[in-house]
């Protein structure tokens, strides 16, 4: 078993074996070339390396044993000592020692009992040998040298010396880890990508022209749409780096700003070991760190005022990282100050940025929003760290071009401020769905990206004209829907594309697509929802560079080309936010004045009506009862690269010990629960909706699987314990799905 490494050991451990694939052969051929002045300053320099990163973690046996074998070929280089066979035979001795130290490092975790003592000595005795100089240059000679004192040829080994001790036959296995990493060159793994990518293409042409043939060529289609997947996944994989890769120079970076601005500034990381792409770290280098010499610059108070204000004379930057439902988040917080709202909105209006007028209807979120405007800055002079009023705008811009979302906040505890940024795993496939705009000559499809969707809205027209259902409504000649007791801004896709509209729409439905940009939430209206699939993005040719609206394109299963929406851009130019600074002012809310949560509601067995928290769902599944698999008699999911068990709600409720059966090709519906410990798939009935209410009565319900009962909207609901079936301990008697016999 290998030993739990740190990160850098393991990092330090597969750079000196690479450079240990080559010493052998570069020291055989040093013997018979001794005058080949490139090959001995490769020896020296791998020598060279690894004693110096030895002090670095400690390995002091290993660093002695390469410190005194650098010193020789030192004086190799110098010309003052000539290669001998017995010395390149010492040498590849200590080579041989250097393999099985860092192989005893990697089991165990240090350079084990073995000291090496006796080559240490005989290594040293070589150094301090009066050997017969060479001519004095750095090209070694080619004729024979002169015969050695009898000091060093007591201590080097002759082919008619003993076998060496026991405690140099130097060599505990490895496990595995460092001879099976390597290197590989990141053009490469972009070709694997793009290679991929248009696998996953013809993945989907496949599917969608499946229906209708035989069974075995859907299996075979099937299958292949699996092994695709975790195809993509592997991957994706490759391509991944710790966040930490970013992060290792923002310590220096603040330490230098904290000297220049004459403050007492600490920096600490949480989650540096937060995987993303490789594209997507490349592309947030530059807003993370400005984001930081922001919060030393303005955040950070100088030592003496913060004293005054009672707090400690060092302030902090904490850098937060972590992965929620498919994204990671990256939170960069101070406490200083915090941002001040009055300051930002009478500092827009100086600048011309806003009138009077407008900030005085600005909320406390939207003034602090201010700090993204292009030209706005609070410096009263211009420095060499801020003062020019560009930069946020930059970083806003930067993130929302690789998919993101930037937020700042004020803490809530009133120390400082926080700037969270949600990005992508990966920029080369994302999950997306796909929505239709018909137009009078053609149907165009757009796709959506999954990280700006909340919700699907579907109306019938009918039932809205007779006062039947919710109906699209309009304030100050603006469309809204009212959503749970929210007016929620609404734009035609049609419209703010340009596109020219059927005169009769044929769809006796409105589709309503709930997106969110910039933390508001608005509803686009559609003629037509497709579904939800992986797709490949494609880069927008140079002249298509500077549309707001698209992300970029891809190429559907049918081979035809949809555009990506940029969903910020199209709520830009559709002017949502002006909508919403309206509607604050005419939304009726409903309630009891408490706050309200978001709930996901499904139906299972005889219980109508549940609730689950929504942060607690990752995500809602339809799968083919087929692809339910069994371990340790349980059944599981092949779900994302992990093992997934399975709950079937209905009979768990009912603590049923009768067996569940499942018949092929039913589609199960599948709700993906996790938490930072565990992630569960419960099987459903029927999922109803999603609802954002406040919870007016809750009483304890004494049933398994149930927390609590509530009244959600008016209605009594059951409440489910999520978070008992989240435990790590498994519920080893809850009745699960079986397979049919």
């Amino acid at each position: 078993m290998p030993f739990d490494l740190d990160d850098e050991v393991r990092e330090f451990l597969i750079e000196c074996n690479e450079s240990l694939v080559h010493l052998d052969q570069e020291i055989v051929q040093l013997e018979q070339t001794p005058d080949n002045a490139t090959l001995l300053a490769s020896v020296f320099r791998t020598f060279h390396t690894i004693k110096g990163t030895c002090g670095f973690f400690g390995f002091s046996v290993l660093g002695g044993l390469t410190h005194v074998a650098e010193n020789i070929l030192d004086q190799m280089r110098s010309g003052s000592r000539t290669l001998t066979a017995e010395v390149s035979a010492l040498l590849l001795e200590t080579v041989d020692a250097i393999k099985a130290i860092m192989a005893s490092i990697e089991t165990q975790g240090t350079e084990s009992d073995n000291d090496y003592s006796n080559l240490r000595a005989r290594l040293a005795a070589v150094l301090e040998s009066s050997s017969a100089a060479a001519p004095s240059r750095a090209v070694l000679p080619a004729e024979p040298p002169t015969a050695p004192s009898p000091a060093p040829q007591s201590s080097i080994p002759s082919p008619s010396d003993p076998p060496p001790s026991t405690e140099e036959l130097q060599t505990p296995k490895s496990s595995g880890f460092i001879e099976s990493t390597i290197r590989v060159d990141v053009g490469l793994l972009d070709k694997l990508m793009n290679l991929v990518g248009e696998l996953v293409l013809a993945r989907n042409q496949l599917l969608q022209g499946a229906t209708g043939h035989d069974s075995s060529l859907i299996r075979t289609i099937q299958r292949l749409n699996a092994i695709t997947s975790e195809l993509q996944e592997g991957v994706l994989k490759t391509r991944m780096q710790p966040i930490g890769v970013v992060w290792n120079k923002l310590p220096r970076i603040v330490r230098d700003l904290a000297t220049e601005c004459g403050k007492k500034i600490r920096i600490e990381m949480e989650g540096a070991e937060t995987e993303l792409d490789k594209t997507i770290i490349e592309a947030i280098k530059d807003p993370l760190t400005h984001i930081v010499r922001n919060s030393c610059d303005h955040g950070i108070e100088a030592p003496q005022d913060r004293l005054s204000s009672g707090k400690i004379s060092e302030g902090t930057v904490t850098l937060r990282a972590y992965h929620e439902g498919g994204h990671v988040n990256i939170e960069i917080s101070d406490d200083g100050r915090g941002l001040n709202p009055e300051r930002l909105k009478a500092r827009a209006v100086e600048k011309g940025l806003i009138t009077e007028a407008q900030a005085a209807t600005l909320s406390t979120r939207e003034a602090i929003h201010l700090v993204f405007a292009p030209g706005f800055s609070t410096a009263n002079t211009i420095t060499t760290i801020s003062g020019r009023g560009v930069g946020m705008d930059v970083v806003k811009t930067n993130i929302q071009k690789i998919g993101g979302i930037v937020d700042i906040t004020n803490n809530p505890q009133g120390a400082g401020s926080v700037v969270k940024i949600t990005i992508p795993l990966t920029l080369a496939i994302i999950p997306g769905l796909v929505i239709r705009a018909v137009t009078k000559d053609d149907e165009h499809r757009f796709v959506i990206p999954q990280a700006n969707l909340l919700e699907l809205v579907r109306i019938d027209r009918s039932e809205a004209r007779n006062g039947m259902a919710p109906a699209i409504e309009y304030v100050n000649g603006a469309p809204v829907y009212r959503r749970r007791g929210q007016l929620l801004p609404l734009t035609y896709l049609n419209r703010v594309l340009g596109l020219q509209p059927e005169i009769f729409p044929s769809s006796s439905v409105i589709n309503i697509v709930v997106l969110q940009a910039e933390g508001r939430p608005f509803g686009l209206v559609v003629d037509g929802i497709s579904d939800t699939q992986e797709i490949v993005v494609k880069p927008l040719g140079k002249r298509l560079k500077n549309l707001s609206s698209y992300l970029g394109a891809t190429i559907m299963g049918d081979g035809h080309v949809a555009l990506i929406l940029d969903i910020p851009g199209l709520a830009t130019l559709a002017g949502m936010a002006a909508q919403s600074r309206e509607l604050r002012k005419d939304d009726l809310r409903t309630g009891n004045g408490e706050p309200r949560q978001s709930f996901l509601l499904f139906r299972a067995g005889r219980f109508e009506r549940v609730a689950v928290p929504l942060h607690l769902v990752s995500r809602l599944e339809q799968i083919d009862s087929s692809s339910v698999r069994y371990a340790a008699g349980k059944p599981v999911l092949h779900y994302r690269g992990e093992i997934l068990p399975l709950l079937e709600l209905g009979s768990f409720f009912e603590q049923s010990s009768t067996t569940v059966l499942v018949s092929p090709g039913t589609n199960l519906q599948v709700i993906v629960l996790g938490n930072n410990e565990r992630r569960l798939g419960v099987v459903v009935d029927q999922i109803l909706d999603v609802v954002e209410e406040s919870v007016s009565y809750k009483r304890p319900a004494q049933h398994t699987g149930l927390s609590s009962s509530i009244i959600l909207g008016n209605t009594i609901t059951d409440l489910l314990d999520a978070e008992t079936l989240l435990a790590p301990i498994p519920h080893n008697d809850s009745p699960l799905l079986e397979r049919t016999a």
